[in-house]
């Protein structure tokens, strides 16, 4: 058989193999079922789990007068008087409970920053930001301390359910920026030594406000 007939023996192997549906080895493969299984506990409670491993500080309250009063009392504990918070609709919620003369800094001298969010993961204790709030993309980042607002309607389980809600959110307006963070940033580069702080917040707090 010259190398002309063996080439062509090849092609009609290949042409019938793509005429004919060959089955999946693996059919569970194919992003047909999740991987990991939702757990039987409320999402706020799996989430608070989740999120105090990762050295997250989680605080629940029922009413945005017991979230302002939390967030002032917080303050006040630590002696931060510089916040930087660029979302009006934060400073509305926490009205007097916060002095407005400590919004009057710049990020790159505050004591902690205040945002909002996308969503919470449950699985992983993740806070979903984006740039589709006024925070943008610097706030959560920059700050020595970031303090996040969400509401229990913004619980999902896995990070599938918040790209879909994101993504039925803005519709064709997606943001520019969509990123996770899951506790104080953290690294153990050097020496196999767990260091905080190194690329973001030292620490991060998150308050879940009862709202669905």
């Amino acid at each position: 058989m010259d190398i002309s007939s063996s080439k062509e023996v090849i092609l009609k192997k290949i042409r019938k193999a793509l005429s004919e549906s060959t089955p999946l080895p693996f059919p569970q493969s194919e992003g047909n079922s999740f991987l990991y299984q939702p757990s039987q506990q409320e999402l706020a409670i799996q989430f608070a789990e989740e999120f105090s491993k990762l050295q997250g500080k989680f605080a629940f309250c029922l009413t945005i007068e017991e979230l302002a009063a939390q967030i002032a009392a917080l303050l006040q504990e630590k002696s931060w008087t510089r916040v930087f918070c660029k979302e009006q609709g934060i400073r509305e919620m926490l009205g007097t409970a916060i002095n407005g003369e400590m919004y009057n800094t710049t990020l790159a001298d505050c004591d902690a920053s205040i945002t909002t969010c996308e969503n919470l993961v449950a699985r992983t204790g993740s806070i979903v930001l984006s740039t589709g709030n006024a925070s943008g993309r610097t706030v959560s980042v920059y700050a020595p301390v970031h303090i996040c607002i969400a509401f229990t309607a913004q619980l999902v389980y896995d990070i599938k359910d918040c790209l879909q809600a994101i993504k039925e959110k803005y519709q064709e307006q997606m943001p520019s920026l969509i990123s996770f963070a899951s506790g104080p940033s953290r690294t153990a580069d050097i020496e196999k030594t767990l260091v905080t702080g190194v690329h973001g917040p030292k620490e991060v707090y998150l308050f879940l406000v009862d709202r669905s």
